[in-house]
């Protein structure tokens, strides 16, 4: 990795910004809390710098909550969690208006009292297990970046992130989230089990001493700083060719193997993210330029939860990550400089 950024980009950020070393400094203190999960952390890394929200998959026990409030801890972003539920309302999580009594005057006000989405960081635990009531409020905050209550628009902190879990096991006593929502997901994230070095670790070293507090390298203002500047990343037109045609390639239409696997492909959301997520990932790793390289290294998160798989595929057992490697194998590249 790059240990500086070239002058003109840097020259974007505020004195004495480094993003790759900023990145390297984050991924050490992680290390601190989180044994392992390096594809996890980039990823979410390069959720943050993308502006968007990612969808964490896998089973209870692998330090996703521990994982984002360290994330959170780092950047210096207030966190919230919210555990969700079959019982929680919207405004358990958007906040409410409460009727206030002057004690001097005697009049009487309503005052919004914010809800846990008014955070940067928001960890939405289980987010299929809320009614959809609750997930379009959750989504309204995600798509719009403000919340509805009594008619009025409250906006949340800038910057703002939802990191929403899913149990891949039960699925009993759930609401899937609608293809609609799942798409505002810039990425999903498949957080696996530990190699067996990493869980001896984690076995031994949260057994003998408490939690270990990750220190803050980062501030919200540069993270956003970092952001504005992601968008300002050139993109060659073979980058951005290749961006959209990995998404069309999704889509039934020109090729006999997606005709007969896939019902629905992605949509031109999933350009933009593939193209935001490769300059967010060059960034991170010290080049100014976007390359294809970077376009296929996010194609998996991005594009595998846009894609519906035919009734055919799934009774052959084809997994959507079959279709995505099928995809980069057949899509042609014209440019693979790392």
């Amino acid at each position: 990795m790059t240990s500086r950024l070239p002058e003109r980009i840097a020259d974007e950020l505020p004195s004495g910004v480094d993003v790759p070393q900023l990145s390297g400094n984050i991924r050490q203190q992680l290390a601190r809390a989180i044994v392992g999960q390096d594809p996890v952390v980039e990823l979410m890394l390069i959720t943050l710098l993308a502006r968007g929200h990612a969808l964490l998959e896998g089973v209870p026990g692998l330090a996703k909550t521990l994982l984002v409030r360290s994330l959170a801890g780092v950047t210096s972003c207030s966190f919230a969690r919210i555990q969700f539920t079959p019982d929680l309302m919207p405004g358990d999580i958007t906040g409410s208006e409460v009727l206030e009594e002057d004690r001097t005057s005697g009049q009487r006000a309503l005052r919004f009292v914010p809800g846990p989405l008014f955070a940067n960081l928001v960890l939405a635990d289980e987010i299929n297990r809320t009614t959809p009531k609750t997930q379009a409020a959750l989504l309204e905050a995600m798509q719009e970046g403000h919340v509805t209550v009594g008619g009025q628009t409250h906006p949340v902190p800038r910057p703002f992130h939802v990191f929403a879990t899913q149990n891949p096991l039960e699925q009993e006593g759930t609401y899937p989230l609608p293809e609609a929502q799942v798409d505002r997901f810039m990425v999903r994230i498949r957080v696996d089990y530990p190699s067996a070095d990493e869980e001896r670790r984690i076995a031994a070293e949260t057994t003998v001493a408490d939690e270990v507090a990750v220190e803050p390298v980062l501030d919200p203002e540069t993270l956003a700083a970092m952001q504005t500047l992601t968008r300002k990343v050139p993109a060659a037109p073979s980058v951005v060719a290749r961006a959209v045609a990995l998404a069309r390639a999704s889509r039934p239409g020109d090729d006999p193997f997606v005709d007969e696997h896939v019902a629905w492909g992605a949509g031109p959301r999933a350009s933009q993210f593939l193209l935001l997520g490769a300059k967010a990932r060059c960034l991170l790793r010290g080049r100014d330029v976007a390359s294809t390289a970077d376009v296929d290294a996010l194609a998996h998160p991005v594009l595998e939860h846009r894609i519906l798989l035919s009734y055919r595929a799934q009774a052959q057992g084809l997994r959507r990550r079959d279709v995505v490697e099928h995809l980069l194998r057949a899509t042609p590249q014209s440019d693979a400089t790392l």
